[in-house]
């Protein structure tokens, strides 16, 4: 460029880039058409006279989000650095509950009905929860036992309400029961009932997900070791909420929900955002296949899980396939 068309070239681009001028307003300027201005924007990025830089927050993976999200046919997908010095494959459920607070902030809107599911990483979501708009919260199971209620998924509700300035509906009850006929009667209580009412006003969910493996799944935990056994000979690889799922994402194991406290997972599919909070490679197969089973619209996850994600075989398109919230 000579100087001239340099100094052309650095005006045009600071009327576009900085100044937020459109390239027919910028044309009237100069007297050029817009086809001339956009030769010379072209050219000012081609010569390195305007450089475009896209940064993120350094603990976020903004191509692996990008790539899972559309190899996934996600809505929202949120990358954030596996933890350096971990030497185990897990996750960081601490992390990854400050990363999906973050992301509720952002999508729950006034008049939502915000389902919060047992978990580790959605506790931690709802405790590092800052702000929220007025909304309903209600929770999506039952407990893991009696004795964490309040620091459990309970208080998880509590708080989230709190924030948001909205009624809270917790349930207080075991997730797994010793049989259908116990879990059907607590589930006509007059409390639960109540929360159960609202599953089907559900907007927005955020739910977590566990491989079948002692500490990596709440519900594998609670079980007696011959029942462990039972699931695993069904071909097992992930459980959601109590819903468990093999490694192609069919659901296996229905008998198992019969006697749980929890939402279900046709009414899970019809929700319009859900989002699943998960992470770490021991977890990477599960969620993989939970994804497969296109109850999920959205991940926040991690980089060690994220390299596997990226490599597995995709399955539904679940976000593509409901209704937009910010497009209803």
């Amino acid at each position: 460029m000579g100087p001239a068309e340099l100094m052309q070239a650095a005006a045009m681009a600071r009327r576009f880039y900085l100044e937020g001028k459109s390239k027919i307003q910028i044309a009237d300027e100069f007297g050029v058409s817009r086809f001339k201005v956009a030769r010379v924007l072209e050219s000012a990025v081609e010569h390195e006279l305007v450089r475009i830089e896209i940064r993120v927050p350094a603990e976020l993976d903004a191509d692996r989000s990008d790539a899972l999200r559309a190899r996934y046919g996600l809505r929202h997908v949120v990358v954030v650095e596996s933890p350096s010095e971990s030497q185990d494959d897990t996750s960081d459920p601490e992390n990854l509950g400050e990363v999906a607070a973050d992301l509720l902030g952002e999508l729950v809107t006034e008049g939502d009905v915000l389902g919060l599911a047992w978990g580790r990483s959605t506790i931690h979501m709802a405790a590092a929860l800052r702000e929220l708009p007025p909304c309903t919260v209600v929770q999506l199971t039952g407990v893991y036992d009696a004795g964490t209620a309040e620091r459990g998924s309970v208080e998880a509700v509590r708080r989230a309400a709190a924030v948001s300035g909205g009624a809270a509906h917790p349930i207080y009850a075991p997730m797994l029961l010793p049989d259908p006929a116990t879990a059907a009667a607590l589930r006509g209580q007059t409390g639960i009932a109540g929360a159960f009412e609202y599953f089907d006003r559900v907007t927005i969910a955020a739910v977590s997900i566990g491989s079948w493996e002692p500490g990596i799944s709440t519900v594998h935990d609670m079980l007696s070791p011959e029942e462990r056994a039972h699931y695993a000979s069904l071909g097992v690889a992930a459980e959601m909420s109590a819903h468990l799922f093999d490694a192609d994402g069919r659901r296996i194991g229905r008998d198992l929900g019969e006697r749980c406290i929890t939402v279900e997972a046709d009414r899970l599919r019809r929700v319009p955002e859900v989002v699943a909070i998960a992470g770490g490679r021991r977890k990477a197969d599960a969620i993989a296949a939970v994804l497969r089973s296109g109850l999920v619209t959205s991940l926040v996850t991690d980089t060690a899980a994220a390299a596997h994600l990226l490599t597995a075989a995709p399955g539904p398109r679940p976000a593509l396939e409901r209704v937009d919230p910010d497009n209803a």
